[in-house]
């Protein structure tokens, strides 16, 4: 009887995966904590150095060393390091203190990501949600991290569109404005949930071919769709709202153009890319309404496809499905 039980009710947590009907997660526990890693970190005397870091080590021995070699990318801490780390404290302490007068307090982002994560503790309940940590790194470090004790926000990459120091010449060629604009509040929570879609469901799209990289990086906006419903789709996939309303209005002639000009069962990265990644927009579609990584935003409709065909499927089946029987089933002709 227990095991029938808890069958049907395995039943009723994962049969429904349309985010649209956004499922009652509201009973379901969810604990993490919020830490502010750079406060601690800048509050460094770089007069007495080496004592500030080591007291900056021990309360913070899970998160320090990944921050020191992998944020910092000091390889071999020790004296030797000190100019960089000293460097760090001095060039980066203004920026500092702008990101802190914007981030006062982070109680609106633990909001966001409790909801978030219910959602995730709903479609996998053996996943364990991680710990935030906040840091501020170099500007070309990532915006967020994934580490075993913590989900590390880089709040450098967060400091607001219109941060002045996101329009340096050197910047802008790392960060062109089509990416800098997502530097802000909004985008902190989404980049969050990408980070643990990635961790659920590794890309495993390297080396595929074009239709098969498509569909899998869709099958992460599908997922991510579920742990963010209601979330607007330009926070989800970085289009503005004028190359969602192009997309999604010409889905169909994409589609055509796609397929007319291209092999999608090619596996030539040059052409791969012309359709997956970054960039303003996508080679052959119209600039300014063509949003680039177009095809990602395609395999997710082909995803979304399969998953209406099939609703008997839970979240992790349509996960675990491959990116073949996606497309053969979905049978996706838009008009």
């Amino acid at each position: 009887m227990r095991t029938l039980t808890l069958v049907f009710l395995s039943f009723i947590l994962f049969a429904c995966h349309h985010p649209n009907d956004k499922p009652d997660v509201s009973g379901i526990p969810v604990k993490f904590t919020i830490t502010r890693f750079e406060r601690d970190f800048f509050k460094i005397d770089t007069n007495n150095l080496a004592q500030g870091l080591a007291d900056v080590n021990k309360q913070y021995p899970q998160f320090f060393p990944f921050y020191i070699q992998e944020i910092l990318k000091v390889r071999d801490f020790g004296p030797s390091s000190y100019p960089v780390i000293r460097s760090v404290l001095s060039g980066y302490h203004g920026i500092n203190d702008s990101i802190q007068n914007k981030y006062k307090d982070l109680d609106w982002l633990k909001d966001e990501l409790t909801t978030s994560f219910k959602y995730t503790k709903y479609y996998y309940p053996d996943y364990k949600v991680p710990n935030i940590i906040t840091f501020i790194g170099s500007f070309d470090a990532p915006g967020v991290v994934l580490t075993p004790q913590y989900l590390g926000i880089g709040l450098h990459q967060f400091a607001g569109k219109n941060f002045s120091v996101y329009k340096d010449p050197q910047l802008v060629e790392i960060y062109p404005d089509y990416i800098s604009r997502r530097f802000d509040k909004e985008y902190i929570a989404p980049n969050c949930m990408k980070a643990i879609v990635d961790d659920i469901y590794p890309d495993s799209s390297v080396g595929r071919t074009l239709i098969d990289q498509m569909i899998i990086k869709g099958k992460q906006w599908y997922l991510l769709d579920h742990f963010l419903p209601g979330t607007a789709d330009s926070l989800k996939t970085g289009f503005t709202a004028k190359q969602l309303d192009w997309v999604n209005r010409n889905e169909g002639n994409i589609w055509g153009y796609i397929t007319t000009n291209t092999d999608i069962y090619t596996i030539d990265p040059s052409v791969i890319q012309d359709y997956i990644g970054e960039g303003p927009f996508t080679r052959g579609m119209p600039e300014g309404a063509s949003p680039g990584n177009i095809g990602q935003w395609v395999g997710w409709q082909i995803v979304k496809k399969f998953a209406d065909k099939n609703p008997n499927l839970s979240i992790p089946q349509v996960m675990a499905t491959s990116a073949t029987n996606i497309f053969q089933e979905a049978k996706y002709k838009p008009k």
